[in-house]
């Protein structure tokens, strides 16, 4: 019998470590491999043989881990280039030399790459005992295909309770104070997460990076709001861009390792053109930057649930010496009551797009989403785990990066 290991990549999600629970927990349900090793960083780590066995994981510490934030494996951004050989080489005959078959990579977009890339590679030079299978997550919800992408609902939970939370606390004040508040939420290049922060029902302009930003009539929505009740609420996600493709970020940057733009600043954007065009007196600014991926107080159960339970469905799908190359997503079951059902596609065909929020769900003049909106969101943030803590703090699995 052969072994397997699992690995995590880009940024990480508040449920991500679910889905190495579950296929822990899979394996030991369903003996298939020896041992499930975690490699440390990601693929970067795997080069360089930075393992842990997971094999004989407890039951607290499988529990543990599925409310412990961000990624207890480590992540990284390696870039696995096709007509990089070197690499290819030296990862499958790390495989060989810990007899591993199949590799579990967790991640977005490019981690599927990788997943298609090394599926390739095997595949042309008729290298057959080696598998590689893809599980989906990120926060951003932008992956093709699948229903939706386990780490969304948690992200897209907090944020809405953070709106609430803080609609709320704006609004103490007299109409005598005028006010915009601003929140800026993560989204490249689609605008999912900002798009759930209309489940606070609270929402006065919503501005998406699939919704052309026109500055005079942005300025004009706020002064409407300004003068009906001297309050605006301002969600924007960071990838807002003009008609033109340019973003309205002002803390644009270099890009990453990817080639994607590093984006910071459009929240402070928006407040220097409230500010100068004298459309408010006043304006708060609240970026949620990696908190709205690292809060696992605020996982939805339904997230966690089934970035568990794909996990699982990922080592079921491995028991088929065959399997390879695709990556296990999430289908909407038809019917009243909310449920899923997981499917396979191969990674090739989710890697390197963008599923971005439909424009038909984007309500004109920035007034927020649409009821098809609201019923495709509402049930991925349902719900709430138990929660374990110590010392008046959550529980959490000490990072496996950092033991000794």
């Amino acid at each position: 019998m052969s072994n397997c290991i699992v690995a995590q990549s880009g940024g990480p999600t508040s449920v991500i470590n679910a889905t190495v629970a579950g296929v822990v927990k899979g394996n030991q349900l369903n003996h298939v491999y020896d041992h499930v090793y975690g490699g440390l960083n990601g693929i970067e780590g795997i080069l360089a043989e930075r393992f842990v066995d997971l094999s004989d994981m407890t039951e607290e510490e499988n529990r543990t881990l599925q409310q412990t934030p961000s990624s207890a494996l480590g992540s990284c951004r390696y870039k696995l280039k096709r007509d990089n050989v070197e690499d290819f080489e030296k990862l499958i005959s790390i495989m060989d030399k810990y007899d591993i078959e199949t590799l579990f990579y967790i991640g977005g977009n490019d981690s599927m790459d990788t997943v298609a890339a090394l599926s390739e590679y095997a595949e042309k030079n008729n290298i057959t005992n080696k598998r590689f299978v893809g599980c989906p997550k990120t926060v951003d919800n932008d992956l093709m295909h699948t229903d939706h992408c386990p780490g969304y609902g948690s992200a897209a939970k907090f944020i809405a309770m953070t709106a609430l939370q803080t609609w709320l606390d704006v609004n103490v004040y007299p109409a005598s104070r005028q006010e915009v508040f601003i929140l800026e939420t993560m989204g490249r290049d689609a605008g999912w997460l900002a798009a759930s922060a209309c489940l606070s029902g609270k929402i006065d302009i919503l501005i998406l990076p699939e919704d052309a930003f026109d500055k005079e009539l942005f300025l004009k929505r706020v002064k409407e709001c300004i003068a009906e009740k001297s309050k605006c609420y301002v969600v924007v996600s960071e990838g807002a861009r003009y008609a033109d493709g340019t973003y309205i970020s002002a803390g644009e940057s270099a890009n990453d390792l990817f080639g994607h733009a590093v984006l910071g600043g459009a929240g402070k954007a928006l407040e220097a053109m409230i500010l100068e065009d004298e459309a408010a007196p006043r304006c708060k600014v609240q970026d949620l930057s990696t908190a709205q991926r690292s809060h696992a107080t605020e996982q939805s159960l339904v997230d966690r649930t089934e970035a568990y339970r794909l996990g699982m469905s990922a080592h079921m799908h491995s028991a088929d010496g065959t399997f390879t190359g695709q990556m296990i997503g999430l289908k909407r079951r038809d019917g009243e009551q909310y449920d899923v059902e997981y499917f396979t596609i191969a990674a090739s065909e989710v890697a390197n797009y963008v599923k971005h929020f439909p424009k038909e769900w984007i309500l004109p003049e920035y007034k927020g989403i649409t009821k098809e909106a609201f019923d495709y969101l509402q049930p991925l943030i349902e719900g709430t785990p138990y929660i374990t803590y110590k010392d008046g703090l959550p529980a959490y699995v000490e990072p496996y990066y950092m033991r000794a």
